[in-house]
């Protein structure tokens, strides 16, 4: 995008040169053209920079928030039973982290058919890191998920800062219907988590009273 403009800075140069008066000319064009590469330099490395947004940079912002304080408003939902036997002890197994010990599968996830239910949204949620979003699929119809279930497009395990042990919550929504789509952004924080987890509630249709029951189960991972 620059490089039109630079050529002409530089044939602006050259003519000055062939003129023989062009010695503050030349400087000035030449401090031109240096701040002009310096200043895109930065703007590509400020925008590389704006595009990474990790767990970890979450995280440095986030206030740690007690487990008992963990997205209360879930314990307002009916609730039935999720097993993972990538829990165990209270704590999420290497293999379903996005580290070096890990292999980025998603959860292996089990629950019983829950009545009314025509299909399932699958959430992770870190609420320490600006509820960062590690899971979200829609339009579940199974309800047995074996472990790397998952594709990327739509889980990355969990990688906190090192030393750091956060807990990690995986909701299994049962709505009656389809949604327009879940709000929040996947791969990064969701501020208004409460706000757009609720807005389940309303099927694709502008329908109320969307969500039947909520699954829950939480576990902590450390690096």
């Amino acid at each position: 995008m620059k490089k039109p403009v630079i050529l002409s800075c530089i044939m602006i140069l050259a003519l000055c040169a062939g003129c023989g008066s062009s010695g503050d000319v030349s400087k000035s064009a030449t401090e031109s053209i240096t701040e002009e590469a310096t200043t895109e330099a930065v703007t590509t490395e400020e925008a590389s920079s704006e595009e990474t947004v990790s767990e970890e940079t979450a995280s440095e912002a986030a206030e740690p928030e007690s487990t008992s304080e963990i997205n209360a408003f879930i314990d307002d939902y009916p609730s039935f039973e999720v097993t993972s036997t990538s829990l165990n002890n209270g704590v999420w197994d290497d293999v379903i982290s996005n580290t070096d010990r890990g292999s980025n599968k998603s959860p292996q996830l089990k629950w019983d058919e829950v009545d009314g239910a025509g299909l399932y949204v699958i959430i992770m949620d870190d609420p320490s890191a600006w509820h960062f979003m590690h899971w979200k699929s829609d339009n579940v119809t199974e309800t047995s998920l074996d472990e790397g279930w998952a594709p990327e497009s739509e889980y990355v395990g969990p990688y906190p800062p090192s030393g750091a042990t956060r807990t990690y919550e995986v909701y299994v929504v049962a709505l009656k219907a389809p949604v327009e789509r879940i709000k929040g952004g996947f791969g990064g924080s969701n501020p208004n988590f409460e706000e757009n987890f609720k807005a389940l509630d309303i099927d694709a249709e502008g329908n109320s009273g969307n969500i039947i029951a909520v699954g829950r189960i939480a576990g902590t991972f450390s690096y």
